[in-house]
């Protein structure tokens, strides 16, 4: 039958057996990262296609948030000219090489519409060509074991329409989009934050009960505040508010409300329990009772209000003593693996494995060579830590796992720029005053200085993903034999933190040789004499984001995050990078500084020689 004949008859009669031939690249998903993604490929020349569930790109933000308002900010204005610094103040502008394609242009608001956002993916991926299947539901994606293909094996892709697409490389786009549920006694009766109705109308005069302590919970409360008798809001954990952890998906600002209505006493509130240890029971009118599991299992099958012993009976100030109209869940999201062969192995079964596929700090599948995750889905590798689930931080990690992919699949080493030693002091201050990948990712990615030989030159790569430093050689085609820098941007340790009073007396660390204990995000560059290995990568101590080095140095903390003051930066910076050389880089920097300012150099030389003697050399290995 599978004769040539028997082929040509079963593809007639199965016309859906089909296969395309083997793409390099398949990317799953037309969002923000898919498009990026598609945009670095297609800008290399890559043989690639886009497969998109939906009519047309960023279809999540048709529905999603559902009351419009974004929280990634659109800051259309910073006084500087210069085009990424002000991507560090741009939260929704993917990377492209069109001045036109920047976010500014699609709104005015400070907090954008998500339909401004959909409009502008759309503008994205039609202005710059990108190959996108639309209307491309993928069921099922397996592996088909081939030792010719690229990493031993391809990727099938199985579509609603028994289409098959093959691809050597897969990158999932698809981000989070199955709503989190917890199971307990009476969860049958909530609502979900995707379904819940968004007119406020809906709930004048009711008691609303908000399962939920992240934005979803928060912004849905937001939206109703002014018309509910009162709102309560359950969750396991405290409340994390951004400005404390300096993590953006912790509650914003924008969304607090409650916090107010709650603190001011204003019947609304905040209360902590583990949901799994509670029940909801609905009553004869309709109304919803908050009680424990226990007493309800010890009630067994009779689960009514009227049957099962509700807390209050026991403790008549029970706080969730009453009655309830609306309970509504808003619990967050997780990644949809049900269309994933269980031989791909992107989950453990593990709670966190759940929320999020399991992958390297290099974004690749630990358990699928080839399978890269990007955007939202990809955020395991910094919960909580920097801002890798959101726009303005995974444009940068898509860009790197593009780099990753160039060196190993076609040759490219990673992108470089060569430089005498005399420019290294320049070097490190524009990437520190200027980089946007650095500043909104600080703790993942991180500029690398690879020492040439006998310090007489320098190559720099930027924005390379830190924990993969041990392995940096073969992921970048470069050469690490002389000594290297690592540049990093770091909040202080015991700076970010749910319970952290961020607002404290003298909490801004301004002399140089205290730089070590600034609070604020600053630039930190560590020294290394030979490459980390993987075991000093593992090991690292502990709350350090790289191994211990040679030696360390922190640019004291900047108020305007302008890290250009001769005295305060500048020189401690040079006498450091001298240091760990054994060379002297002055003769750039006074030439340097005086271009830069319009000066002459031996006014900075007459300056410099003042601030020799005010501020002291940089110890070898700071705190």
């Amino acid at each position: 039958m599978w004769g040539s004949p028997g082929l040509l008859l079963t593809l007639a009669l199965h016309p859906a057996l089909a296969v395309a031939p083997a793409r390099d690249y398949c990317v799953l998903g037309a969002g923000p990262a898919g498009l990026q993604m598609a945009y670095f490929l297609q800008r290399a020349g890559r043989d690639y296609t886009v497969l998109e569930r939906a009519p047309g790109p960023g279809s999540f933000f048709a529905r999603y948030p559902r009351h419009r308002k974004l929280i990634s900010i659109n800051k259309r204005y910073t006084g500087r000219s210069n085009a990424e610094f002000n991507l560090r103040h741009d939260w929704n502008s993917l990377l492209s090489h069109d001045p036109r394609l920047l976010f500014k242009h699609y709104s005015a608001a400070y907090f954008p519409d998500a339909g401004d956002m959909q409009r502008y993916l759309g503008d994205f991926a039609g202005r710059l060509g990108l190959r996108v299947q639309y209307n491309t539901t993928v069921l099922h994606v397996a592996l088909d074991k081939d030792r010719r293909a690229w990493n031993g094996h391809y990727f099938v892709l199985t579509d609603h329409k028994g289409r098959v697409y093959r691809c050597r490389v897969l990158l999932v786009a698809t981000g989070l989009s199955v709503p989190n549920r917890v199971d307990f006694p009476g969860s049958e009766h909530l609502e979900g934050y995707e379904s819940v109705s968004v007119d406020p109308e809906d709930f004048v005069g009711q008691n609303v009960l908000i399962l939920g302590r992240g934005n979803a919970a928060f912004e849905t409360a937001e939206n109703i505040l002014g018309v509910t008798n009162f709102i309560h809001m359950l969750s396991r954990s405290r409340v994390r508010l951004s400005w404390a952890t300096h993590y953006v998906g912790d509650l914003r600002a924008i969304n607090n409300g409650l916090l107010d209505t709650y603190q001011l006493k204003s019947l609304d509130g905040l209360l902590e329990s583990d949901l799994t240890d509670l029940a909801i029971l609905k009553d004869r009118e309709g109304k919803f009772h908050v009680t424990l599991k226990f007493f309800v299992e010890e009630a067994g099958t009779n689960q009514s209000a009227d049957a099962v012993t509700l807390p209050q009976d026991d403790s008549d100030n029970f706080a969730m003593r009453v009655a309830y109209d609306r309970v509504i869940r808003c619990l967050g999201w997780n990644f949809d693996f049900s269309i994933f062969n269980e031989s791909l192995r992107l989950s453990s079964g593990s709670e966190f494995s759940r929320k999020y596929p399991l992958i390297r700090a290099s974004y690749e599948a630990k358990g699928s060579r080839g399978l890269f995750v990007l955007g939202t889905a990809s955020h395991s590798v910094d919960y909580r830590k920097s801002a890798g689930g959101f726009i303005h931080g995974f444009r940068y990690t898509v860009r790197a796992v593009h780099r990753l992919l160039e060196q190993r699949h076609h040759g490219v080493a990673w992108p470089a720029t060569q430089h005498p030693i005399t420019q290294l002091t320049s070097s490190v201050l524009r990437r520190v005053n200027e980089a946007s990948g650095l500043y909104q990712m600080f703790g993942v990615l991180a500029d690398v200085i690879l020492v040439q030989e006998n310090a007489t030159a320098f190559e720099y790569l930027e924005e390379f993903p830190t924990q993969m430093l041990a392995q940096l050689e073969s992921l970048t085609g470069r050469r690490a034999r002389h000594g290297l820098f690592v540049v990093h941007m770091e909040y202080g340790r015991n700076f970010s933190g749910p319970e952290k009073d961020v607002f404290f007396y003298d909490r801004s660390v301004g002399h140089t040789e205290d730089a070590w204990q600034s609070n604020f995000l600053h630039p930190v560059i560590y020294y290394y004499r030979h490459l980390p290995t993987e075991q000093e990568v593992r090991f690292r101590p502990a709350q350090w984001p790289l191994p211990r080095p040679t030696a360390i140095h922190h640019i004291v903390e900047d108020f305007l995050t302008d890290w250009t003051a001769p005295v305060g930066h500048v020189l401690p910076l040079r006498r450091f990078l001298e240091n760990c050389l054994g060379t002297d880089l002055r003769s750039f920097y006074a030439a340097s500084r005086a271009a830069h300012r319009g000066v002459i150099a031996d006014d900075h030389a007459h300056l410099e020689d003042h601030a020799h003697l005010a501020a002291p050399a940089p110890s070898s290995l700071q705190g």
